[in-house]
């Protein structure tokens, strides 16, 4: 991937006085239930600046970036997943790709989002209509994908989200995430916790864990307050007794490089790349990568060569 550079200094002045970005593993109430908490200002502004978005279209890709990042802990092995919203609303939805790595990336389905409107806040519910949630996983050592899909119940990504995992794994988890901009529309703090019950949870310590969650303070707020991760974990659900067992560096990034995509190139039929080489040879051949926003050239006359 090719990082796109943030060139505000007075934003990247702000980073660099926050808690670096990353995610905390913990768990609690004798291992009845496990979570993650995840500082992603940087990762957040990353994914921006790369995608070029604007400020709904960071809201909307934001916070299912950081949904995506909070299921990495859920991957088994070196395998990798896909969160897919797809909707009726203006939004249409999102593509999220998440490896075992620890880097996210994604697209939006619909760029920019249609405003028909002024906005009068950041709830994203009239954007995001009615549809699905899929959730694929590619195993390590498996061949075909496993994938489920459910119906958006709550136009809410984290809590639908939440909804799948209850309906399509039967597996009890709450996510949120949280976004916070600036007067000048740019990503000051940015954060998302999952919980999810283990086999075994008591009846009354999973109305506690859960009154503990809800209770939670803006993340986006939090870390744009210069706030970290410990004080949260260990404060929000301190009668618990939580336990962090695990740091990982999670980033926006993606596996696509300019030697790949010439490989693409080179494999699609002969007649039609000579097409593409042919028409105005002294402008470079451009591709963009949709999951990262990546923008590869390439000499048409090179490319001309290699295929002779």
């Amino acid at each position: 991937m090719i990082k796109a550079e943030i060139k505000d200094s007075e934003l990247n002045a702000h980073l660099d006085s926050l808690e670096k970005d990353g995610m905390s593993i913990f768990v609690m109430a004798d291992g009845q239930f496990r979570g993650a908490f995840f500082h992603g200002t940087r990762f957040v502004n990353q994914m921006r600046a790369n995608q070029n978005l604007g400020i709904l279209e960071t809201m909307v890709l934001g916070q299912a970036c950081l949904c995506g990042a909070l299921m990495i802990p859920t991957i088994k092995g070196h395998s990798r997943l896909s969160f897919r919203y797809d909707t009726d609303g203006p939004a249409a939805g999102f593509v999220v790709n998440a490896g075992s790595e620890g880097t996210v990336n994604g697209m939006l389905l619909q760029n920019p989002i249609p405003v028909f409107e002024p906005l009068e806040s950041w709830d994203l519910t009239p954007f995001l209509g009615d549809g699905t949630v899929t959730v694929t996983h590619f195993l390590e050592g498996k061949t075909e994908p496993v994938s489920g899909t459910v119906e958006i119940m709550y136009k809410n990504i984290a809590q639908d989200l939440a909804w799948y995992y209850l309906q399509s794994e039967q597996i009890h988890t709450a996510f949120n995430t949280s976004i916070q901009l600036d007067k000048k529309g740019r990503v000051i703090g940015a954060g998302g916790m999952f919980i999810q019950m283990l086999p075994g949870a008591e009846e009354e310590t999973i109305e506690r864990v859960e009154a503990a969650f809800s209770a939670a303070p803006s993340y986006g707020q939090w870390f744009a307050e210069k706030g970290n991760r410990n004080d949260i974990i260990y404060g929000l659900f301190r009668e618990f007794k939580p336990s962090v067992a695990l740091e990982r560096s999670i980033v926006f990034d993606c596996h696509c490089t300019k030697e790949l995509f010439k490989n693409h190139l080179l494999n699609l039929p002969r007649k039609e790349l000579e097409e593409m080489c042919t028409e105005k040879q002294d402008e470079p051949l451009e591709l963009i990568c949709h999951y990262c926003g990546s923008v590869y050239n390439y000499d048409k006359k090179e490319l001309l060569k290699l295929l002779k």
